[in-house]
């Protein structure tokens, strides 16, 4: 059960966010379909190809195909007025699919018995590589290089389920729920990783 919410809430949530990212760019709707797609099953297809599983899988998700194609063909045939605040909400629901495919990225890996390692990389590939893509066809700097604390929050998520640190029936839930808002909150307070010019202009003020 928490299995299925998960895949269809980040599908949702990155098929719509693909979507949005298509309409700043003002591709034409079949632009929107194909970074809709990308977005919402890339990541799995690249975690699949890094942990060494067929990725035949990921093309028998006909619901999940359906799902994303829907929220896709809404997103885009919103009326413009309706666009402003989808636009506005990008930012959450690139976070809801973080958090929703970063946990059963890690949650495919273990099933599988993968170590922790390949865990955590699932994690970040299936929570991360469809925007990834996503960002390369849309000619834009990839937001997990660059962005507030993006990845930092699969790899916490990953690490969390690998090393079975905390457990429970509603774990999977409650970790989802502190992703978004961790999420969120890097953004909103901008929390970034250190850059290289940042650290560059510390070190030539203390010198």
């Amino acid at each position: 059960m928490t299995w299925d919410v998960l895949n269809i809430i980040g599908t949702m949530a990155f098929a719509i966010s693909g979507t949005v990212v298509a309409t700043e760019e003002n591709y034409d709707i079949l632009g929107a379909y194909i970074l809709g797609l990308t977005t919402a099953f890339g990541g799995g297809l690249i975690r699949n190809l890094l942990i060494g599983v067929t990725v035949d899988g990921v093309w028998q998700q006909d619901t999940l195909f359906m799902i994303a194609f829907f929220a896709i063909t809404f997103a885009f045939l919103l009326p413009e007025k309706w666009k402003k605040p989808l636009k506005i909400s990008a930012v959450l629901f690139d976070a809801i699919g973080l958090a929703a495919f970063s946990i059963q990225g890690a949650n495919y890996a273990v099933s599988i018995s993968a170590p922790v390692i390949a865990v955590v990389t699932a994690a970040v590939m299936t929570g991360s590589g469809g925007g990834v893509i996503r960002d390369v066809l849309a000619g834009r700097r990839p937001m997990i290089f660059h962005s507030e604390i993006y990845a930092l929050w699969a790899i916490l998520a990953g690490l969390i389920i690998g090393f079975d640190w905390v457990s429970g029936p509603y774990i999977a839930y409650t970790l989802f729920v502190a992703i978004v808002v961790l999420r969120i909150a890097s953004v909103y307070y901008k929390w970034n990783l250190p850059h290289y010019f940042t650290a560059q202009k510390k070190i030539s003020e203390i010198e």
